[in-house]
């Protein structure tokens, strides 16, 4: 099924494509290098654990079923995409009415997906190089429990049913018409086989100049999408495509699911402007997720092993390795730049509380606004860990607030008290240097007992601001300014909407 794109009238005319943009090198994201240094200092041992097997197969049978939501195939139920994911892939596991195809038909379908990323994995290890024939390969795996599929006649203005290619280049047009009426053009089957073969020399070419994962990724997904050359399925292989680049270089397979498919569609669209940042942007963004949540979870997994066997293998591994003082110097670096970000988040509190002051003053009797701040060995510390705790299960990670905790609060006493929370803690049940700083707004209520309670916890981002001892002080600084300015313009709007 094509994905529509564009909602302009105007016609999009196919071009060749194209190599990457001339600043290509610009459009990296600053984030993920350090995070991948994290990953890359704890992979192994989890790696070794046995438990990340399962943590793995999870993220597998997420993609597979959102990539066929993402593209129609079929719909499910959110409960019921959590219970797959969580206990396998099985028709005794979906109710009748919590999808709109038969499940035989859906089950059939994931699997195909399923086997389709289980497969990148076995290419990548087999240090094959990426050709047609394995696209083509590719493509018969993801569609062989597809039937016919409706296609559009011009001439007739009407939808058909036609028979399906699966593993060969179309024969056909596939130029989507959009409801405005305007044509968006692929590729002309004449052209396919060498557009097909210029896509492969450039990749090859990107993987020898060591093009980042995040750029590659996107280009590669987009420019197979302008070729488009299949009849059907080629978005599923786009971010098959996609899922290789990052697993090349050690990743994770791309994470897309049904709540990103409005901005992956918009980002495609620029993409057809020549436009790649936004694809980039959000292609980087799903590998910080699957980053922190595998940081995050992966711990979780290893403390539902055996504690004895999980116990002896990390104190046997710490000794051969001679790891404790390298783990506590990282410890205390991302604690000093903790520190640092702390005294950042207070001051802009601060600043920001003396301007709701001077706004407010004169127009509302009996109005407070202040900041309280507890750093780290505070005895406040311990603070707010429900607020903390609540705003983890919604972003997907695990908080932990034994090791480390620090935070700062802006409280605005104007009708309902609205407080805006900032809170520094590890990422994950053990502190390997990995720190982030989540932010939350929650209301305080008076109860009938006269005693206050905290309701509409939201957090105020999709994600928490991460960092790690292998970050530098003024790319962190930076990073932590734009996504702090972004935290609390969302949080002003949470206050604005309870007056």
């Amino acid at each position: 099924m094509t994905i529509p794109t564009f909602k302009s009238a105007q016609s999009l005319e196919w071009q060749p494509i194209e190599d990457l943009p001339p600043a290509w090198q610009q459009l990296a994201n600053t984030e993920l290098p350090p995070l991948v240094t994290v990953w890359n200092d704890q992979a192994e041992r989890l790696r070794d654990s046995g438990e990340f097997k399962t943590y793995m197969e999870k993220l597998r049978r997420e993609i597979a079923i959102e990539t066929g939501i993402i593209e129609r195939l079929y719909t499910i139920d959110r409960g019921i995409t959590r219970l797959l994911i969580e206990q396998g892939i099985n028709e005794s596991l979906i109710p009748h009415g919590t999808t709109d195809r038969p499940v035989k038909q859906v089950v059939a379908l994931i699997k195909d997906q399923e086997s389709a990323v289980e497969g990148l994995f076995d290419f990548v290890g087999g240090e094959r190089t990426l050709s047609t024939s394995y696209i083509k390969q590719l493509h018969q795996l993801l569609t062989q429990n597809q039937g016919r599929i409706e296609a559009f006649v011009p001439s007739t203005g009407q939808t058909i049913l036609v028979d399906f290619l699966r593993g060969d280049w179309k024969r056909l047009p596939n130029n989507p018409m959009r409801p405005d009426g305007s044509i968006h053009e692929y590729c002309p089957p004449e052209q396919v086989a060498s557009e097909m073969d210029r896509l492969i020399t450039f990749h090859i070419r990107h993987q020898a100049i060591k093009v980042s994962p995040e750029i590659e990724a996107a280009w590669l997904h987009h420019r197979f999408t302008q070729i488009h050359p299949f009849q059907d399925g080629n978005g599923r292989v786009a971010r098959c495509l996609a899922s290789l680049a990052f697993i090349q270089s050690g990743w994770f397979p791309l994470v897309l699911t049904r709540d990103d498919r409005a901005v992956y569609i918009d980002a495609l669209e620029q993409a057809d402007q020549g436009n790649l940042s936004d694809l980039i942007r959000l292609f980087a963004k799903s590998q910080k997720q699957a980053f922190i949540r595998s940081l995050g979870l992966s711990e979780q997994v290893l403390s539902e092993a055996r504690r004895t066997q999980v116990i002896i293998s990390t104190i046997a591994d710490k000794l051969k390795q001679n790891q404790i003082a390298s783990i506590q110097k990282r410890q205390q670096a991302a604690e000093t730049y903790a520190t640092h970000l702390f005294e950042i988040a207070s001051n802009h509190l601060r600043e920001l509380a003396g301007e709701i002051k001077a706004s407010v003053q004169n127009l509302v009797n009996g109005s407070q606004v202040f900041v309280v701040a507890a750093p780290f060995g505070d005895e406040r510390a311990y603070y707010h860990r429900y607020q903390v705790i609540e705003t983890a299960k919604l972003l997907g990670y695990f908080a932990n607030l034994r090791n480390y905790h620090s935070w700062t609060q802006l409280v605005i006493q104007i009708e309902r008290p609205t407080i805006l929370l900032l809170s520094f803690h590890v990422l994950g049940r053990e502190h390997l240097g990995l720190l982030v700083c989540s932010a939350c707004a929650y209301h305080k209520d008076n109860t009938d007992e006269g005693e206050r309670t905290i309701s509409d916890i939201q957090a105020l981002s999709d994600s928490p601001f991460q960092f790690s001892y292998a970050d530098e002080e003024n790319n962190l600084e930076v990073r932590f300014r734009q996504w702090l300015e972004s935290v609390l313009v969302t949080g002003l709007e949470y206050w604005n909407k309870s007056i």
